[in-house]
């Protein structure tokens, strides 16, 4: 199964994207405007090879917990948008969504 959310921010929206994947946790994406917050079994090397704004949380389930988990792994581009390691999720997708 496949689930797309709008989640809205200060009258912003992030799309989320999460996948059901057989005998296993699922893959999970919020998009902003400039960059992205993934799941674990997305490829930090290859954002930051393509030069994205991206950010990554392990160990979660569901949007929420995506929002509410704490990053870990931050790219190049990201850290120009002031994203940091050790941010909450739903500070990064805020910073994601700025103009």
């Amino acid at each position: 199964m496949i689930q797309i959310a709008q989640l809205n921010f200060d009258n912003k929206a992030a799309l989320g994207l999460k996948v059901e994947l057989p005998s296993s946790p699922p893959l999970l994406l919020i998009v902003g405007k400039r960059g992205f917050l993934m799941c674990g079994f997305l490829n930090m090397e290859a954002a930051e090879k393509l030069g994205v704004a991206a950010a990554v949380v392990s160990g979660v389930k569901n949007f929420e917990e995506m929002l509410s988990g704490e990053v870990r792994l931050v790219s190049s581009k990201a850290e120009d948008f002031g994203v940091k390691k050790g941010m909450r999720g739903e500070e990064v997708v805020k910073l994601f969504l700025e103009s």
